[in-house]
């Protein structure tokens, strides 16, 4: 049985089985971040995974190489372009070509614009809709037809505690993450009953690539250093005081992704420290 180290004193606890053994995952935005700790949480059960998004090529071969010799797994590279629809169709067919249909689709591919509306370029506007909503519309379109038809299937939407409350200066981002509750939703209702669930993740402030660019942004808008920014800024609603961490958030994805979840649809569960309960 797998086991998890714990402190001194407390009991070992049974690690991930290979409950997802046999699944083929699609995980957007997985290069590196939340969507890599979530490839690597669904590769750790067994899953197939198709990693995608940007960085240095060798960079990302050895991520793959990494993950497939420590899980055993089969794991693949797609380097499609969230914010182009006929890239996201091609990465879905290069799927089911290579591994089989998706049973698994995480939809974790995101970027961030800070700036007050009046002062919001229309580019960013386009690009934040584009990748953080639109993308998991299509994604969702071209997946849900074989998932229907085999009666299995998870869909997770990484949308955002800005999903479900608003901050200012995050106008696209925070419309783009409404928007993605709402479409999770739908999916849910439309998808009930044929084993396919659409369930929403919400995190507060993960310590990020992502998050460390919006402190350094944030700092430099309102002349502050960047630990103030985490005080003042980022961590002042969340009630623990602490940034999330990804093996937290990916956690949740993967038990979302369980036969234990197959009841649990249509829901946008907040991983926020408490942010969202004011």
């Amino acid at each position: 049985m797998n086991t998890i180290m714990t402190p001194a004193g407390l009991a070992e606890v049974p690690g991930p089985s290979r409950s997802l053994e046999g699944r083929v995952a699609i995980v957007t935005g997985s290069t590196s971040g939340i969507g890599l700790g979530i490839a690597e949480a669904l590769a750790i059960r067994g899953a197939s995974v198709v990693l995608n998004g940007f960085g240095p090529t060798d960079e990302i071969a050895a991520t793959c190489r990494r993950l497939a010799e420590i899980h055993d797994v089969p794991v693949r590279h797609d380097r499609a372009d969230m914010a182009q629809p006929a890239e996201i169709t091609a990465l879905m067919e290069r799927t089911a070509r290579a591994f089989g249909p998706c049973d698994i689709l995480v939809n974790n591919a995101g970027i961030q614009h800070v700036a007050q509306i009046e002062d919001f370029p229309p580019d960013k506007w386009e690009a934040i809709l584009a990748i953080n909503l639109s993308a998991a519309f299509h994604t969702m379109r071209a997946a849900l037809p074989r998932m229907k038809a085999r009666r299995f299937g998870r869909i997770v939407n990484v949308a955002s505690a800005h999903g479900l409350v608003a901050s200012p200066f995050k106008s696209a981002y925070v419309a783009a993450k409404h928007g993605l509750v709402g479409l999770t939703k739908v999916a849910a209702l439309e998808a009930a009953e044929n084993g396919v669930t659409c369930n929403a993740v919400c995190p507060g402030y993960v310590w990020t690539p992502l998050v460390a660019d919006q402190v350094a942004q944030q700092a430099t808008a309102h002349g502050l250093s960047e630990e103030e920014v985490v005080r003042r800024v980022f961590l002042a609603e969340q009630p623990t005081r602490r940034f999330a961490t990804v093996d937290e958030v990916a956690g949740t994805v993967a038990f979302l992704c369980s036969r234990a979840a197959a009841s649990i649809t249509g829901i946008a569960l907040p991983v926020d420290g408490g942010w969202t309960t004011h």
